[in-house]
């Protein structure tokens, strides 16, 4: 076999349908991000990020900066080892024990990111306990879906936020089998939220552990920054809370949160956990500072809320189509693979604008969008340009706009 041929022939293919993805190769401004620096084909040159999951722009509070410093002085760059073998900091200790509280849990586990710890929490579960069957919402994370793949456990795809067809699934179940529903409150290409009061009712009736994806949400939503389980009053009904570091908190890692006993036998018998190096301290030491910050403080919340309103209003104010949901993400949909990587290009050339191009397998064929995220550091005049330039290339490639 020719494997260079082969391996060119299937990346040509990705270009020709727009899928191929390329790299921005930008460096954050600590402390006037989201400015950053493209240092691409067309830079260097000053752009504006509008896609981070960084989403209240804690990867640049003094607080979360000064706690990583700190750290690195104290402990030096990395953790030495897997958290079996030297690797367990006490700043992993002291995380561990916030992140327990954030979510009203017993204990909480690390891990190095949110697709580590659904991949290994998910697939261990499933795997360890006997004739347990999973039911997976239709739209879950990859990281869910090959974690729950990798168990081999009996599986069950109910439909996405759909509580009616979970529970013709769950009928179906033999007695007594332990059943495990997986599901995210936020979906972070849509922006819906699950019911989880209605799952969490159909998973009682069956006897049904559940799994709560909340890295979308955890920093973002409720009065400690829990999470929509924490703002709805939910949390003591779910099994098993994970999050990420990586996103509202503005740092690295993942996270999984349950009762003691659960994660125990998580962090025993997991291989994804065992076999990895710990996450370094000085990351550790950050995620806690960000989460501390955002227990106290709903200032950034509150900046967040406002910057998302105010984007919202101006692209419905201008006939841009976008998808309309209760969260923070605000898809603008395209609809056309080739045309949604132009646009994504043609902003960043002409405006120093830098939205991200979704495409399949992200999304599905024939919804490709532009996932803009706005951010309690978004100026009025970032949103001003962001808006005029959208307006300027949907005229200039014929889309259709919204009709008020």
């Amino acid at each position: 076999m020719d494997y260079e041929s082969f391996f060119e022939a299937k990346l040509d293919a990705l270009r020709e349908e727009g899928a191929y993805r390329v790299f921005a190769d930008i460096k954050r401004k600590a402390g006037a991000f989201p400015q950053a620096r493209n240092h691409g084909e067309i830079g260097p040159r000053d752009v504006t990020v509008w896609c981070s999951n960084d989403y209240l722009g804690m990867g640049q509070h003094p607080d979360v900066l000064a706690a990583m410093h700190k750290a690195i002085d104290e402990c030096g760059a990395g953790a030495g080892g897997t958290r079996n073998i030297s690797g367990t900091n006490h700043y992993h200790v002291l995380l561990e024990e916030e992140l327990a509280d954030l979510h009203g849990k017993e204990a909480a586990l690390l891990f190095t990111s949110g697709y580590v710890s659904n991949w290994t929490s998910l697939s261990t579960l499933a795997a360890r306990m006997p004739g347990c069957i999973v039911y997976s919402d239709a739209m879950n994370h990859a990281s869910m879906i090959e974690g729950i793949r990798h168990s081999r456990a009996e599986r069950h795809i109910f439909r996405h936020n759909d509580p009616a067809h979970l529970e013709e699934l769950l009928k179906d179940a033999p007695e007594g089998a332990p059943k495990l529903v997986a599901f995210e409150s936020v979906y972070s290409m849509d922006g819906d939220i699950a019911p989880i009061d209605e799952i969490c009712d159909v998973a009682e009736r069956h006897g049904a552990m559940t799994y709560l994806d909340e890295v979308h949400a955890v920093g973002l939503y409720g009065p400690r920054g829990g999470g929509i389980a924490e703002r709805d009053g939910l949390m003591d009904r779910l099994t098993v809370i994970e999050g990420t570091l990586g996103k509202a908190f503005g740092v690295m890692g993942g996270y999984i949160t349950g009762s003691r006993s659960l994660i125990d036998f998580v962090r025993s018998f997991a291989s994804g956990f065992i076999f990895t190096t710990a996450l370094p301290p000085a990351l550790a030491a950050g995620a806690l500072a960000s989460v501390r910050r955002l227990k106290t403080s709903d200032l950034e919340r509150e900046g967040q809320r406002a910057a998302v309103a105010k984007v919202r209003q101006r692209l419905n104010g201008v006939g841009i189509p976008t998808l309309d949901n209760p969260s923070h993400i605000v898809p603008v949909m395209v609809k056309d693979a080739v045309k949604c990587k132009w646009i994504s290009d043609w902003l960043m050339e002409n405006h120093g604008i830098y939205v991200q191009p979704i495409n399949y397998p992200t999304v599905a064929r024939g919804a490709e969008r532009l996932r803009i995220t706005p951010s309690p550091v978004h100026t009025d005049d970032d949103i001003d340009r962001l808006v005029s330039a959208l307006s300027e290339i949907w005229s200039q490639c014929a889309l259709a706009r919204m009709v008020a």
